[in-house]
């Protein structure tokens, strides 16, 4: 099940929503497990053992933990275990196929004979949950946060349904107050309405059309400059709009059950640097690689080299967790370069003034990631490079002009305009970010007045996910881009 279906909007949803507020406060964590396994089987009901099993196994392993001591060594071991036993479910299930057909193709060049191996099927989210359940033994094992003896709230943190599939990446620490206390105002209910529609507005009206232009520019045999160009700016929006479409429903929808998660975006394509790119981008996922990966490795307490070392060995480690697929390998490697490099020439700092200069050349080098993060192999993306940068015909080819629509351009155009007004906007806001208003203003006479431009914009919002409601009905099925991840 997905958020952008009939089928959650009108049936799963509805019905949820309908039974959670009608439930007293202490029976809502029960039922949003129950829920969130409904949501989870809906996909394939065997893989919901192995979900139930890894959260069981980490449930055990922090009450291990939390017995032994913060920190000690009995708890040491315990932790290894823990983190030993989830990290071999996780590269067995996305990696065991990718690890195969790479020792067969040299088996092969050898004139040895292949191994076989069934299909090995990679269950839906497993890589969100999997980090998620090796942040909280970490952080039981550092003091950062009790280890819990109350198994729905824990098994509930591991699966609840809004962030489940594609994130954000959430912890336990930061979520374990509001499991045992939530608000629930109108207020509150409305700001996720809103947040859940304008997320859905940005995969469906905007995602799903680019993702269309972007499909057909990297299947091209051989594709001109132009074609290139056009699908690596194509993916580039789509992916935005995609990911952060779903972030957003995934928040406005804990929003409506009296949830706050952390922002996931914050108008990453205006950033000036790879370093502040990667603090913009999938936020959640880049705190966790900071705080469990790179800090564990060493951070930058060894030194310059062993700084530079650890930059890199984390987003190229992060680039792997993406996929089993030597792109993505080295897509991570290609970030985790630039970071090394910035961090060498003292490029941390956010920048206190626009520069278009340092602006285009991180624009650049983000195209220029995501192409091989397309790519399906490292063939497609040379294609890809290589018409790029040849500088040769910028003309669309006959086959791409066939198959663009207007509506395909106009839809790019409007995802650019929109990126540069909300980047540059948020960038020279410089300051703390305003009270979010209120429709409705009570003064201290007793009177009212209305927020008109507040009910114009909601009100376009919520003609616009009608509208996008009636697109997803008449297009086919178009998964979130992170489902694969």
């Amino acid at each position: 099940m997905v958020f952008s279906s009939n089928v959650f909007l009108f049936l799963f949803l509805p019905i949820f929503l309908g039974l959670y507020y009608l439930s007293g406060q202490r029976y809502r964590n029960a039922l949003l497990l129950l829920a969130s396994y409904v949501f989870y089987a809906w996909w394939r009901v065997d893989f919901l053992a192995l979900f139930a099993g890894v959260t069981l196994w980490n449930y055990w392993i922090g009450l291990k933990v939390g017995a032994a001591g913060v920190r000690s060594k009995p708890a040491q071991r315990w932790l290894l275990l823990g983190v030993a036993v989830d990290l071999g479910i996780l590269g067995y299930f996305k990696y065991a196929n990718f690890g195969v057909d790479s020792i067969n193709a040299i088996m092969t060049s050898f004139g040895l004979e292949p191994f076989i191996l069934t299909h090995v099927l990679l269950p839906i989210g497993i890589s969100f949950y999997i980090f998620e359940s090796i942040s909280y033994i970490i952080d039981v094992y550092r003091g950062d946060t009790p280890a819990t003896r109350n198994l729905i709230d824990f098994a509930a943190f591991v699966a609840i349904f809004p962030h489940l599939i594609a994130g954000p990446v959430l912890r336990f620490k930061d979520l374990a107050d509001q499991f045992n206390h939530r608000t629930h105002t109108l207020d509150k209910f409305s700001e996720g309405c809103t947040r859940f529609m304008q997320g859905f507005i940005k995969k469906v009206f905007i995602a799903d059309t680019l993702a269309v232009v972007a499909d057909h520019c990297f299947a091209l045999q051989n594709p001109s400059t132009g074609d290139a160009w056009l699908g690596a700016l194509a993916y580039t929006a789509q992916l935005y709009f995609d990911f952060s479409g779903y972030s957003d429903m995934a928040i406005g929808l804990g929003l409506m059950m009296g949830f706050r998660f952390m922002e996931n975006f914050k108008q990453p394509y205006i950033s000036q640097s790879i370093t502040e790119f990667w603090r913009r981008w999938h936020i959640s996922l880049s705190t966790w690689l900071r705080d469990y990966l790179y800090i564990t490795l060493g951070g930058n307490r060894g030194g310059t080299f062993a700084t530079y070392r650890n930059l890199f060995l984390t987003m190229l480690l992060g680039g792997l967790w993406h996929g089993a697929n030597f792109t993505y390998i080295v897509w991570g490697a290609w970030h985790g370069m630039w970071l090394a490099i910035e961090r060498a020439l003292g490029i941390n700092a956010a920048p206190q003034r626009f520069n278009l200069v340092r602006w285009a050349f991180t624009f650049l080098l983000v195209v220029m990631g995501w192409v091989i993060f397309r790519a399906e192999n490292l063939h497609v993306a040379a294609r890809m490079y290589g018409a790029m940068f040849s500088f040769g015909d910028w003309q669309l080819s006959e086959l791409n002009r066939a198959n663009l629509t207007g509506l395909q351009v106009a839809t790019l155009v409007l995802a650019y305009v929109t990126l540069a007004y909300f980047g540059l906007r948020d960038f020279y806001r410089n300051a703390r970010p305003a009270p979010k208003a209120s429709p409705v203003a009570v003064h201290a006479d007793g009177s009212l007045s209305l927020d008109w431009g507040l009910y114009a914009t909601r009100a376009l919002v919520l003609l616009l996910f009608v509208a996008s409601i009636l697109k997803l009905s008449a297009q086919s099925y178009s998964p979130f881009l992170y489902f694969q991840f």
